[in-house]
Formats: structure tokens, C-alpha cells, sequence
């Protein structure tokens, strides 16, 4: 069978693999995620998507040429009229994405990407999600929480966040982080079963 690796430090996405009954070892594949001039959010994300898993196996120690393994790379990007909102950068970043992002809706962009010494394979999917209106006392609190800190548009739906979310259409756990539908097809092409939890017990 094949070995998967996660390119990820995300918290998020492991729980969503160990969620479907994926084993997995986690790796750290350092990516630039700098956007290119020009460049188109679904483009991006899945650029960086497949740059993470590719970056995972050049860190992979060197192995038989007949081993089987795969690396699993992900990127998420929230969209807000057309411009990406990354992680912000400090407190005034965050409360203004958050302002920004205030009783309207925006786009969340999830790109997974799958990588064995042979190919990569990956996919984008986007999710559009609601706010209703959030106040700048609310801001301020949930900026205080510390939860906004590392989530791209400075929130996790996850987690507290939860509260300024009014409606979803797409994939909810593509705006977790991991669009768990898209990377079971994917693990399926390189012949990593789903919910292999079940066999062990």
C-alpha cells in the first residue's frame, strides 16, 4: 500500500485525514506563498498546493526506487472582490478583513495537490461563504481570542468564527482546509483507500 505524507503544520488538516481514516506521517516543506504579478486566486492556491507536495517529497529522505509514497500539499486563500486575503499580518490587518468581510459574502479557495515520483495530480474548489454583520467590538474580542492570527481572511469556521457565519454553499470542509470529497478521489488515483481506521478494528 501506498505511504502518504502531509505537507502541513495545519492542525486542521490532519484532523480531516484522520477523519476519513487516512494514516499519514506529517512533514514541513517550506513554501514561499507570495502571490505572482497578476496572478488569479484559483491559479495561486493551486500553484502553492502543488509546490507544498512537491517540496514534501524533495525533503523525503532517499528511498528504493520501487517504494510507494505520495505527498499531500493543500492551500486555502479567502476571496473578497477578487483580492486575496491572506494571514494577517497584526491587529489592525485583522480587524480590518474582518470589517471588510462584514455582512457580505466572499470566497474560499482550496486547492489539494497529490505527488509521487512519477506525477502530480490536484484540484481547486471554491465555497462561497456569508457573514452577517459583524461589530467592531466583536472584532476586537475575537481578535483578543488569538484564533485569527494564522487563518487566511483572519478566521477559523471551525472554531469561534463560527458565530459570524450565516450560510455556506460548497464544501464545508474545503473552508476548513481540506476539501475531504476532492482528496478522497484524489488518494483513490494512487491507491490510498479511505477509512482504513475500520479494517484495524
Amino acid at each position: 500500500m501506498t505511504q502518504l505524507y502531509l505537507a502541513s503544520g495545519s492542525p486542521r488538516r490532519r484532523e480531516l485525514l484522520t477523519q476519513i481514516g487516512v494514516p499519514f506521517t506529517a512533514l514541513s516543506a517550506a513554501v514561499d506563498e507570495s502571490p505572482l504579478p497578476d496572478e488569479a486566486a484559483p491559479a495561486y492556491v493551486e500553484r502553492l498546493a502543488v509546490a507544498k507536495a512537491k517540496a514534501g517529497l524533495a525533503v523525503l529522505p532517499p528511498m528504493d526506487v520501487s517504494a510507494r509514497l505520495a505527498v499531500l500539499g493543500a492551500d486555502t486563500a479567502v476571496v473578497l472582490d477578487g483580492q486575496i486575503l491572506g494571514k494577517p499580518v497584526d491587529r489592525e490587518d485583522a480587524l480590518a478583513m474582518l470589517a471588510a468581510l462584514s455582512g457580505r459574502e466572499h470566497n474560499v479557495l482550496t486547492a489539494v495537490a497529490l505527488a509521487d515520483q512519477q506525477r502530480c495530480l490536484s484540484v481547486c474548489v471554491a465555497s462561497q461563504v456569508r457573514f452577517r454583520t459583524i461589530s467592531r467590538q466583536e472584532a476586537e474580542a475575537y481578535w483578543a481570542s488569538g484564533e485569527p492570527l494564522d487563518k487566511a481572511g483572519s478566521y477559523a469556521i471551525q472554531g469561534l468564527g463560527a458565530i459570524f457565519v450565516q450560510r455556506i454553499e460548497g464544501s464545508y470542509s474545503a473552508v476548513v482546509g481540506l476539501p475531504l470529497s476532492e482528496t478522497a478521489a484524489l488518494l483513490g488515483q494512487f491507491a490510498i483507500p479511505c477509512w482504513q481506521s475500520l479494517s484495524t478494528r
